[in-house]
């Protein structure tokens, strides 16, 4: 890696899908544009005037794209705009997502119900996903919820229904029911009782469903939230401030956070200058930013690697990570990846440190990142694997975890290890 010389290829050139190794270019393209310490805010304005406790005008929710914004961050907006002095608001209670393009989801060909793949807007909340749990309840009946949970709060949401329905498949059905999210389940897949996280296709009403119920714990009564185009004019009354970009980046690539991504990916076209609509509008930004900067030829479907239009080559993988290396910012944001044995146990002399950003689809397996020597020598490498037909059965299975993805997965992760445990030992 400090060098750039290549020790080892195998069908280097060749063009693999990397999953949702796609992160680590986010993650370089959103440092270049946004810097190492940007934070997303997240506002409450006043538009009217307040006196004795009573805001005349209305109160705006107003979202500044956070994507790791959570149900703990609004209750403590809700104590904030207490201190503030509210204790009514005679107006509306209005959302605005507007600080980022909506998009319905990240990848029209996934399956409905897949809480990796939800909604993204400039006012996200639970990255986007709704609990949802249930029980057995009489004969052949289930009591089922919705909720915001964390594990502080658990508030019930109004935006987001569950119907119970007597089928065997599809196991879930989604419709858009105007001005809240309509879902069905089949009874059959149901069982003795369980949870799951389901998308959110409408995260600003989400976030404002949520913000009323805390809200109303600080005494202070809100109406439904309506969501709005435009952001008006108003003073602060309370905000909240993200982490910082490069603490959001970490934690990204340890838990491949889809709409994380996609949410850096949008604000780094903005901050570029661009005025993106669409997903494909803003990685054309960032393809022509790693063409510049990294000096390869990578196609971009999305920012998180989750759909299917994202191209790489190991060599312009291996090319990207040497120059990213310079600075060093990027093998210390990336997750450090235990060098194992054939049973999966961690061992207890590994003969070099691996920081690494994993990438899995179904049939579709990827690993790429640094490993580092005891002596300190620095290795980059991408390591891309892929069975297409495979993959197409599987897609074409409507399966959630269509048969055989496992096992060919536990068989390519075997492969990186044998790979990365070699390389190790021949190059200390």
């Amino acid at each position: 890696a400090d060098t750039g010389e290549m020790i080892e290829r195998l069908s280097g050139a060749e063009p693999m899908p990397p999953a949702s190794v796609t992160k680590t270019f986010t993650a370089l393209y959103a440092r270049d544009r946004l810097g190492p310490d940007y934070r997303f805010t997240t506002r409450l304005i006043g538009s009217g005037t307040l006196t004795g406790g009573r805001l005349t005008g209305d109160l705006i929710l107003a979202g500044g794209g956070d994507p790791v914004l959570t149900t703990d961050d609004l209750a403590a907006l809700a104590a904030d705009l207490k201190a503030a002095g509210v204790q009514q608001v005679a107006g509306r209670f209005l959302v605005w997502g507007g600080a980022l393009p909506y998009q319905h989801e990240i990848d029209p060909g996934q399956l409905p119900h897949l809480g990796y793949n939800p909604a993204v807007s400039g006012l996200n909340l639970n990255f986007n996903r709704v609990y949802f749990e249930w029980a057995p309840q009489g004969t052949g009946g289930y009591r089922v919820s919705m909720d915001a949970r964390t594990d502080t709060y658990r508030p019930d949401v109004a935006i987001a229904r569950m119907r119970v329905a007597d089928r065997d498949l599809p196991v879930y059905t989604y419709e858009d029911a105007g001005g809240a999210d309509d879902w069905t389940v089949a009874r059959t897949a149901l069982g003795d009782g369980g949870s799951r996280w389901l998308p959110v296709r409408k995260p600003a009403l989400y976030a404002g469903d949520v913000f009323r119920t805390m809200a109303a714990a600080q005494g202070i009564a809100l109406p439904a939230a309506v969501e709005i185009a435009d952001l008006p004019e108003g003073r602060d009354l309370a905000r909240h401030d993200s982490p910082p970009l490069d603490v959001l980046i970490a934690d990204m690539l340890e838990y491949s956070t889809n709409l994380t991504a996609e949410v850096l990916g949008l604000t780094a076209t903005q901050a570029a200058g661009g005025h993106p609509a669409t997903l494909a509008d803003s990685t054309d930004f960032m393809r022509r930013w790693a063409r510049d900067t990294l000096g390869i030829h990578a196609r971009f479907g999305d920012h998180s690697g989750l759909g299917e239009g994202t191209l790489v080559s190991a060599s312009e993988m291996v090319t990207a990570l040497v120059a990213a290396a310079r600075d060093g910012a990027l093998i210390r944001l990336m997750k450090e990846i235990a060098l194992v044995n054939d049973e999966g146990e961690a061992l207890p002399a590994p003969p070099a440190v691996v920081r690494a950003k994993t990438g899995t689809l179904n049939f579709v397996s990827a690993l790429a990142g640094y490993l580092v020597t005891p002596g300190g020598r620095r290795l980059a490498f991408a390591i891309f694997t892929a069975d297409p037909e495979q993959r197409v059965q599987a897609q074409a299975s409507g399966e959630e975890v269509p048969p055989g993805t496992r096992d060919w997965g536990r068989q390519a992760r075997r492969v990186q290890q044998q790979l990365l445990q070699g390389w190790a030992l021949r190059h200390r």
